[in-house]
């Protein structure tokens, strides 16, 4: 085989390949010879064959499993010889090639780039601190209680308002005919709640217990029940009671209620989960800290396959939530202000693929340095961690634990995704272990305010590894 370099450019090598006849023909003939041994044919003994039979029978496919192990290895010969380390796979188009004749082809190529990783001893990060209080707990278990509010009954007859759980009995009819699922006896709808088909808890306000009556409605066209949807219908209607909801006391029964032994019990079980919580945002604004500052101290030029790659995902995931946004019904009343402000309204998509651009160039640079790290320094995740993880995402979805796990055994990309923030994670704190880490305390707001609002959002940083 010989390989010569007829290109270097940046980043961008390309090289052609000439892979003499008598190589490849050698290989099959080599092929064949093992298949000879145990070969079993009509008419013939087995691994009596004759070589010319099988190389009519197997000939063609051994000769193209030949070709591309041979294509693959032009490959890695082209760069072993010159210690490079490709980017991404590389382009091959053959030029000529007839059996019994020389295989050519050129094969173009980008190059992963040679980087110098700074002195992370210089970096100087701050890493936040937020002191649980008391007064923090109290509100978080105010929270869990209005996660948990009950209903009395009302001090002194009235009809029903808004806010109000009234108790209904209720049977619906498409038609003059019941429908399945249009039926309940007991059943506790807070009136105001939107929980109903739009209209329906509108017609119980005034409304008093004992008394029947109808409530007219039209499913919405979007129902899931597509019998139903479009369509209008009366429901028969009897309230038996009227509630108004209470919120559950910050109490021992309260504790009891959610599983925990004691309010004393709740509360430390809160303080952790909110310093876990805190140390976890903490964790990711420094994360976020060194990321922006090994970005502005290493300019290295990256694949440009790559950053297409990047790219590409970032502006289909735009191109999603532009859909999911035009899918959406218009806020209640028009009231635009009150939805999210856009960080991109108002660009054209010239300008939006720029920034987007320029933010996958940053990705695919801080990726590269990460893994270089990881490199350098034999940084690796071990297969227990992978498996851990993958344990610990499982257990996110009760009674399908089995199912989850053999996903990730037959799908290595899977396992990568895995891997990637694991492997990202250890290098971080690499990083931080040699950096000039200071601590300051600040109160809750602070931890919690978003540092920046770049158009970031369309995806985190990369996963290197």
């Amino acid at each position: 085989m010989n390989v010569v370099e007829t290109s270097s450019q940046g980043l961008k090598r390309e090289f052609k390949v000439t892979v003499p006849a008598a190589e490849l023909s050698g290989k099959v003939d080599s092929r064949l010879a093992e298949i000879a041994k145990t070969a079993n044919m009509p008419g013939f003994r087995p691994g009596k064959v004759p070589l010319p039979v099988l190389r009519r029978r197997f000939g063609q496919a051994l000769l193209g499993e030949v070709l591309q192990e041979t294509l693959e290895a032009g490959a890695q010969m082209a760069m072993e010889e010159r210690g490079l380390r490709p980017a991404l796979q590389p382009k091959v188009d053959i030029q000529s090639f007839n059996e019994g004749g020389d295989l050519e082809y050129t094969m173009a190529v980008e190059v992963l780039p040679t980087i110098t990783p700074t002195d992370f001893a210089a970096i100087e990060l701050e890493r936040l601190r937020v002191a649980v209080d008391e007064a923090e707990i109290d509100k978080a278990l105010q929270r869990v209680a209005e996660q948990h509010k009950r209903s009395v009954p009302i001090a002194e007859p009235r009809p029903v308002q808004s806010g109000d759980v009234a108790v209904v009995d209720f049977e619906g009819f498409v038609d003059g005919k019941a429908f399945a699922g249009g039926k309940a006896e007991g059943f506790h709808l807070e009136v105001g709640s939107g929980m109903f088909i739009p209209g329906f808890e509108d017609q119980l306000i005034g409304r008093e217990v004992g008394q029947p009556f109808d409530v007219e409605v039209t499913f919405p066209a979007e129902y899931g029940n597509k019998q139903l949807a479009g369509q209008p219908a009366r429901f028969a209607v009897t309230i038996s009671e009227i509630k108004v909801p209470a919120p559950a006391e910050v109490d021992d029964e309260l504790a009891t209620q959610i599983g925990f032994p004691s309010l004393a019990e709740l509360r430390n079980a809160a303080r952790q989960e909110m310093e876990k919580d805190f140390s976890a945002v903490a964790r990711a604004r420094l994360k976020r800290e060194l990321l922006d500052k090994l970005s502005a101290g290493h300019d290295f030029e990256v694949p440009a396959g790559m950053v297409d790659l990047e790219f590409e995902g970032i502006w289909s995931r735009v191109e999603e939530q532009r859909k999911a946004a035009a899918a959406q019904p218009p806020a209640e009343g028009g009231d635009e202000a009150a939805a999210e402000p856009d960080p991109d309204a108002g660009k054209d998509d010239e300008t939006l693929k720029a920034e987007y651009r320029a933010i996958a160039e940053r990705r695919v640079r801080l990726g590269l340095l990460l893994a270089e790290v990881g490199r350098l320094n034999n940084i690796n995740v071990a297969p227990e961690e992978i498996n851990q993880a993958i344990s610990e995402e499982a257990r996110r979805y009760p009674g399908q634990e089995r199912q989850v796990i053999e996903f990730y055994e037959k799908n290595p990309q899977a396992v990568a995704s895995i891997r990637a923030p694991l492997f990202e994670d250890k290098v971080v704190d690499h990083i931080v272990d040699q950096a000039k880490v200071s601590e300051r305390s600040v109160p809750v707001e602070e931890l919690l305010r978003d540092p920046d609002d770049q158009p970031e959002a369309a995806g985190g940083e990369p996963q290197a590894g």
